[in-house]
């Protein structure tokens, strides 16, 4: 049988139809018509008036942290349960990050842990410059407490919507509610252009600066002229002809890993098992299907499911490790902690694809009912 993966690529259809526009129009330079076209798709998908196209997220992460000042003696504070990516970026510019746990009912950034710590950093003189919140999994975090405390404090944010894209909170799109936001559309994102990222503002200013330092920051004279160290980030004409395609399949796909989800909840109602919730305030895209183990209750822990599914050539993973146990941060200061870490422990990530079928959703799930006590 063919093995499953966590979350493949899936094709819309009409790639290659927009691929070979750009290349019978010779736009197959770093930039052209597709790469217009996919930032105003996605302005106007997410109700956002200015977007860059990029490399990576990563590359999104980079800029957003240059173009609002943050350097050398400035804190960034950020979610812990996240990709090592949401933080990399902070050590890109030189700035020390801080990690802020969990909360149960969204598996994000825990508001009633960042409101007073803030207050006490506002007291003590030492705020941060900036925080960066990430949508974990599909899911929003609750966003509206969290902005809020930041503004009141004149703490930028920098929405991570990296794995959220589709996902709405109170009824408006992830990606639309920092400062600054980024999305990712790595090869296991709900779409992909293969690699690539992008950077979304309602800031002209910033969004103009990260498009000149995104270009190798030269200046618009006639010969190679920079004032500023400058960054080769921009997405490729191709590849954006690869994104339009998958942004206008994206509602599909949402519906699909939204069933793939119900699927495995109804399938997986055992012992021991606890999905990801669905926090009140938004609705999920279930890019990955998560849930935690109780491995007294079901008779085999997060590590057995993981093992006996890669047996028979399926794909599952543990949950993020909190990046306060990274050791690359070790010696970082963290606001809480014990609810990542025990997710990290229990938490499973299931094979979540859109592409994905019946039959092999029901593969997966046949293995580890066979794991039942």
């Amino acid at each position: 049988m063919a093995r499953i993966y966590l979350s493949a690529p899936d094709q819309a259809g009409t790639e290659a139809a927009l691929v070979t526009d750009a290349i019978a129009s010779n736009w197959i330079a770093p930039l052209g018509p597709h790469v217009d076209g996919f930032e105003a798709e996605m302005c106007h998908r997410l109700d956002v008036p200015y977007a860059l196209a990029l490399s990576s997220g990563t590359a999104a992460l980079h800029l957003a942290l240059k173009v609002l000042g943050v350097g050398a003696g400035d804190e960034v504070w950020c979610s812990s349960l996240t990709f090592a990516a949401s933080a990399n970026a902070i050590a890109y510019v030189n700035a020390t990050p801080v990690f802020i746990d969990s909360d149960r009912t969204s598996w994000n950034l825990d508001p009633n842990l960042l409101l007073p710590a803030l207050d006490a950093a506002a007291a003590a003189g030492k705020l941060p410059k900036a925080l960066i919140v990430v949508d974990l999994y599909g899911q929003c975090a609750d966003l509206e407490p969290i902005v809020a405390a930041c503004h009141k404090h004149g703490v930028k944010v920098i929405e991570d919507a990296a794995e959220g894209l589709g996902a709405t909170y109170r009824g408006r799109p992830a990606g639309s509610f920092g400062d600054l936001s980024i999305l990712s559309f790595n090869g296991n994102k709900i779409i992909t252009t293969s690699g690539g990222g992008m950077l979304l503002g309602r800031h002209k200013p910033w969004l103009d600066h990260a498009r000149h330092l995104s270009t190798q920051a030269r200046e618009p004279v006639a010969h190679y002229e920079h004032k500023e160290i400058g960054y080769n980030y921009r997405l490729s004409n191709l590849l954006a002809a690869v994104g339009r395609a998958q942004l206008g399949d994206l509602d599909r796909r949402v519906a699909r890993r939204r069933a793939i989800n119900a699927r495995y909840r109804e399938a997986l109602s055992l012992p021991g098992w606890s999905f990801m919730p669905e926090a009140s305030f938004g609705t999920s895209t279930y890019w990955l299907t998560c849930a935690t183990i109780d491995a007294a209750a079901f008779g085999a822990s997060r590590d057995d499911v993981i093992a006996a599914l890669a047996k028979v050539d399926i794909e599952a993973r543990p949950v993020w490790k909190p990046l306060h146990l990274q050791p690359v941060f070790f010696g970082c200061r963290s606001i809480g902690g014990e609810v990542a870490e025990a997710l990290f422990r229990h938490g499973i990530c299931l094979p979540s694809g859109s592409g994905l079928s019946d039959s092999e959703i029901n593969r997966v799930i046949a293995v580890i009912k066979e794991m039942k006590r």
